[in-house]
Order: C-alpha cells, then sequence, then structure tokens
C-alpha cells in the first residue's frame, strides 16, 4: 500500500465525517504479496528498502518480505526494545525506530541507549520524519510520531542530527507533508540533510519525475538517498521503475 503522509489518522470516529483530506488517503493499493516487491529488488540489486507495518496485521506479509530477501530490506512499525531483536532474525538488515525513541516529545535517552546496548548501532536506523508546524511555511521542521500526527520538541537541526548520528547507522527522514503527494521535493530539507548529516540518510516525499534524482543528488551534496514510492509506476505512478534501477546502477 502507498499513501499520502499527512492524512495519516487514528482517529477513526472522526474519520467517518471528516473531510477526505483528514483521513487516510491512499494512492495504491495491491493484492501482491510484499515477498514479490522483495524478490524484484533483490533481483535488481536494490538494497535498504522500507517495509514499514502500518498498523495491526500485517507481521505476516512483513516477515515474507524479509524471508525473501535476507539483509536487503529494513524493517520499520511499532519497533521497540522488546521485538528489534526479534526482526532482526526474520531477516531484517536493520531496524527503524521513531516512537519508541520519541517519548512523550522528547528523546528518550534511556530507551535509546537501552536499544543500542541490545542490537547495537549498526543495526538502528533512527526515522526523523517531520513537518513544520501548522501554519508555518518557512520555520523549522520537527520529529513527528504516532503515525506522524504527534509533533515532538526536537527539530531537525544541526545539533540534532550529529547527535543523534551517534547513536545509529542511518537516518530515515519522510518530508510528511509533501509525502505520497508528488509535489516535488522539500528542497531545503534535503540540503540540510547533505549538509549536516554525519551519518548516511535517505530522503523520502514528494517526488514527481525521474530529474528529482539528480536534484536530490546535487541539493543533497551527494550525502543524502532517495526513497520513491507513489511515484513509481509499480506502484500507480508514472516514474518507470526500470529507469530507476537503470539510474541507480549508472550512478554506483
Amino acid at each position: 500500500k502507498q499513501i499520502v503522509g499527512s492524512t495519516l489518522s487514528d482517529d477513526k470516529q472522526n474519520a467517518l465525517t471528516a473531510t477526505q483530506s483528514s483521513v487516510e488517503a491512499e494512492n495504491f493499493s495491491t493484492d501482491k504479496p510484499a515477498s514479490d516487491f522483495a524478490v524484484m529488488y533483490k533481483d535488481d540489486g536494490l538494497t535498504g528498502g522500507h517495509v514499514i507495518m502500518l498498523g495491526p496485521g500485517n507481521q505476516d506479509a512483513a516477515k515474507s518480505a524479509l524471508e525473501a530477501y535476507p539483509q536487503g530490506l529494513q524493517i520499520g512499525g511499532g519497533i521497540t526494545s522488546s521485538n528489534a531483536s526479534e526482526w532482526l532474525s526474520y531477516g531484517a538488515s536493520h531496524v527503524i525506530v521513531t516512537s519508541f525513541v520519541f517519548h512523550n516529545g522528547q528523546i528518550d535517552f534511556d530507551r535509546l541507549n537501552g536499544l543500542v546496548d541490545q542490537i547495537g548501532k549498526d543495526r538502528l536506523v533512527l526515522d526523523l520524519s517531520c513537518r513544520r508546524k501548522v501554519g508555518d511555511t518557512t520555520g523549522p521542521y520537527f520529529v513527528v510520531t504516532d503515525r506522524w500526527q504527534t509533533y515532538t520538541d526536537v527539530e531537525v537541526n544541526e545539533e540534532t542530527l550529529k547527535m543523534l548520528g551517534g547513536y545509529c547507522a542511518e537516518f530515515l527522514v519522510h518530508g510528511v507533508e509533501n509525502e505520497g503527494k508528488r509535489c516535488g521535493i522539500l528542497e531545503d530539507l534535503v540540503q540540510l540533510l547533505g549538509k549536516y548529516s554525519p551519518v548516511p540518510v535517505t530522503y523520502a516525499g514528494g517526488v514527481q519525475g525521474l530529474d528529482d534524482l539528480d536534484r536530490v543528488k546535487t541539493l543533497g551534496n551527494g550525502n543524502v538517498d532517495l526513497t520513491i514510492g507513489s511515484a513509481l509506476d509499480c506502484f500507480g505512478g508514472d516514474i518507470k521503475y526500470d529507469d530507476v534501477v537503470a539510474w541507480h546502477k549508472k550512478e554506483n
């Protein structure tokens, strides 16, 4: 499934009477099993893809993807210290964590240190998916949790990136307001990540054409990777998956 990130909601009661723009909007869904996509990525030599469990009832599908491409995919969605090792044992190369670490609006260093002690920083990806405060079109980006609904007090800036880079192997950063909309990348966010992240970082959100791959490479000073979902033809979009694979092979 591919969704519009800024429409995610757990408020099922209000969603019954809400406008369409305020409830979860899907760009794409399929009966094709997750394992088929995993095999496709494996055959094309693409590593670091993200398997995100959006809500309950999809653990079996996630496991099937990891089993189809051992050590080639990262797993996220509800990851905590109680299940991180288990998901690594199923074949994930890394676990992706947000809400467990960004707890009650702050960085919970007890949880973060415990997780690093348990699985090691080399298997941990910190999800710094972020958005600006409502109505603020030029202000800072803040980490958001709980399906991107809850703002934390953690600003994505030089200090945060350099500090948290000591605890993880990578960052994953969704530009939430543009996620799934194919409306263009958040260029200032990509520049920020490319300038200050001390570890590899992957940006997601708003890709609308093949030229965005070159744009992210330039704006991120070659330090920012890009993940594409809804814009790909295999997920209902217009960008040819084969063209993206060819671009990746040319650049690498």
